[in-house]
Formats: C-alpha cells, sequence, structure tokens
C-alpha cells in the first residue's frame, strides 16, 4: 500500500524531529555527556520513534478504509504490522 505523501507528512515529520533528537544523543556521547543524561534523552528518541510506527499504522488503516473500503483490509496482514513494534 502507498499512502500519499500529503497524509504521511505528519508522521514523517515526527520521524525527522526523531532523527535530529538521536543526532544531539549521538553528540552528547561524543561530548562526554553524563551516561545518565543520555539515556534519558535516548528514551524520548525511542518513545518518538515507537509513536511514529503507530501513526503510520493509524495512517494506512484510515488510507485503506477509505480507498479500499472495510471488506478489503487484510486484518491478519494489519495484526502483523502493528504487533511488530511491540
Amino acid at each position: 500500500m502507498q499512502i500519499p505523501e500529503a497524509e504521511l507528512k505528519p508522521v514523517l515529520t515526527r520521524m525527522r524531529r526523531a532523527h535530529g533528537h538521536l543526532a544531539s544523543v549521538i553528540r552528547m556521547l561524543e561530548e562526554g555527556a553524563e551516561c545518565e543524561d543520555a539515556l534519558t534523552q535516548l528514551a524520548a528518541v525511542n518513545k518518538a520513534l515507537a509513536r511514529s510506527g503507530y501513526s503510520l499504522v493509524a495512517t494506512g488503516l484510515q488510507h485503506c478504509m477509505r480507498e479500499e473500503g472495510p471488506d478489503n483490509v487484510d486484518e491478519q496482514k494489519l495484526e502483523r504490522l502493528f504487533l511488530s513494534l511491540a
């Protein structure tokens, strides 16, 4: 399934923000930051990426329901995709 760019924009924005945040964590470690501070920031990156994944699944589901109708959604495939994030 291909999701239109306009529908993906919020997901991509969230991922880009997480990407920048991860770069900051790497920089912190390279500059000798305290481990606890880096881990706190890394946890925030991890949460942002997880939310991006869930948002992508939700966006894809909404797109499928709207474009293909509820009877054409492969529920098992959707469940596998969702559980891959767990």
